[in-house]
Formats: C-alpha cells, sequence, structure tokens
C-alpha cells in the first residue's frame, strides 16, 4: 500500500512539473545551448556560416567599445543598486509605520512598477526635457538652477538620468519585498527592546536589520542581475549617447546582433555577459552570507 501511495505521489509530482519542463527545455534551454553553438562562429544572416573556434571571444576582449560598455554596466550596477536597495528599505519602513491609509502608498510606490519600460522611458524623457521640462522648470522654480539642465548632453547627466528613472521603475519591487520581510517580524523583539530601553535607531540597527539580513541578500542578487541585464532605459531614454557614453553590453548585444547582423559575435557577448553576472552572484552570496552570521 505504502508503495502505491508514494508512486502516484511521485506520479502526481511528475505529471505537475512536466508543463513547465517542456517548455523550459524548448523555449530556454535548446535555445541557449543553440547560441552557444553559434558563438564558435563568424556567423551572419547575410554571408556563410564558418567556424572560428574561440575567435569571437578573443576578439571581444580585444574591443575597445566593449571593454567601455562593461565598464559602465558595472559602474552603474555599482551606484544604482546600492541606492534603489537603500531607498526600497527605508520606504518600507516609513510606510510600515503608517497605520492609516497604508494601502494607498503601497500602491503608489509599487505603481510605477508593473508599467512597461518603454512607457516609464517616455515619462522620464518629457519630465527630463530643457524649457518645458517638469524637473527643470520646478529647480528653477525654487531657485536651485537659473538655466535648464540638457540631461542628455552630458554623459554624467544622462547617466544621472537613467540612474533616476531606473530607481523610480523598480524600487516599487524592493519595497513590497521589504515590507513584507518587517511585517514578518514579531512585535515581541520590539517590545523587548523597549523593556530594555532601546531607541528608535537602536530597534532599528540591532533588531530590523538582522531581522531582514535575507531579504536583503535576495533583494542585492536579484537587484544586481537586473542592473547588469540594463538595455531598455539606455535604448529609449538616451539612444547610447551622447556620442555613445551610456551604451551597456546589452546594448552591444543589440547592435551586434540586429544591426550589423554578425550574430556569432552577438552570441559570444550574451556569454561572456552570463559568466559575469554567474561569478559576480555567486561572490555575492558567499559574501553576503558569511556577513549574516
Amino acid at each position: 500500500m505504502r508503495r502505491t501511495v508514494d508512486t502516484r505521489g511521485w506520479a502526481a509530482g511528475i505529471l505537475m512539473v512536466l508543463p513547465y519542463t517542456i517548455c523550459f527545455v524548448l523555449f530556454s534551454l535548446i535555445p541557449i545551448l543553440y547560441g552557444f553553438r553559434v558563438s564558435f562562429y563568424d556567423w551572419s544572416l547575410l554571408g556563410d556560416k564558418v567556424f572560428v573556434g574561440l575567435g569571437n571571444y578573443v576578439q571581444l576582449f580585444s574591443d575597445e567599445e566593449f571593454r567601455s560598455n562593461l565598464l559602465n554596466t558595472i559602474v552603474f550596477t555599482v551606484i544604482s543598486v546600492p541606492v534603489i536597495v537603500v531607498l526600497g528599505l527605508l520606504l518600507a519602513v516609513l510606510v510600515n509605520s503608517i497605520r492609516k491609509g497604508q494601502a494607498v502608498f503601497r500602491a503608489s510606490v509599487f505603481l510605477p512598477y508593473i508599467l512597461s519600460i518603454s512607457v516609464i522611458s517616455s515619462i522620464w524623457v518629457i519630465f527630463l526635457q530643457p524649457y518645458s521640462g517638469l524637473l527643470n522648470n520646478l529647480l528653477k522654480g525654487i531657485g536651485i538652477i537659473s538655466k535648464d539642465i540638457f540631461w542628455f548632453a552630458n554623459p554624467q547627466l544622462a547617466w544621472l538620468a537613467i540612474i533616476m528613472a531606473t530607481a523610480w521603475w523598480t524600487v516599487g519591487f524592493v519595497f513590497i519585498l521589504y515590507l513584507a520581510g518587517l511585517q514578518d517580524i514579531p512585535a515581541a523583539y520590539y517590545e523587548a527592546g523597549q523593556i530594555e530601553g532601546a531607541s528608535r535607531w537602536q530597534s532599528f540597527w540591532h533588531i530590523t536589520l538582522p531581522s531582514l539580513s535575507k531579504v536583503t541578500v535576495l533583494v542585492i542578487v536579484l537587484q544586481t542581475i537586473a542592473s547588469f541585464k540594463i538595455f531598455g532605459q539606455s535604448k529609449l531614454i538616451t539612444g547610447g549617447g551622447p556620442a555613445g557614453a551610456t551604451k551597456t553590453v546589452v546594448f552591444s548585444i543589440y547592435e551586434n546582433g540586429f544591426s550589423t547582423f554578425q550574430m556569432g559575435y552577438a552570441s559570444a557577448i550574451s556569454f561572456v555577459l552570463m559568466a559575469v553576472i554567474l561569478v559576480v552572484s555567486i561572490l555575492q552570496n558567499v559574501v553576503l552570507r558569511r556577513l549574516d552570521r
């Protein structure tokens, strides 16, 4: 009887995961393996397919434009991830302390996250326009600036615009994760802290942050992966400009794959990016979990 029950349980489990497994193999695993094969060829849609071995990878690391785009991506990740994580945590703590109308604030913070990148980019392009843009007029109105800022004409300002747009768009996801983590912290912890005379800052530092350590590890890893894959903001807000200063690694994949049709080279860039993300994610997990002990 036990064997019959175990067999039925295994059969039910297999049937439940089978649809996803089939879709994963057909639409993810097979294309990934095929793309890896393509990366060893001089594979052009407009010409012959010639096997070049590691030629694409060798060319990749001698490509100055790729190195520049990789550096842009790393700098964006290093700056944007802490900003988004800290901002999401602060918003979660603030909203969690509100007793009336909390649902309205939760929806307000999370709402941008459900919008598409094309909508987000259009909003920020209009928002940052010189002369007619809301931000320039607001800054002039309160006396911070006297002349309009051309956000997309300067590399540093263009990156600042992309970071602001990205933070506004994605902070809602981090906010929801932290808010869920905050609501799982037992109230008894804070009551014990009050009995011991702990201030709000001490309660936050010694109770809230340690209790959110696992959420923080998850948030940082997910946000780092997402930041390394940045493309839409760079493409739609700045167009990669000025003078290619805001191009990223995924931008290189797009240009080589869909502009010059060099599929082999684009595939090689894709797998190098995948390797970078994998290594960074593993190192982050190891370091953050050691700090959590």
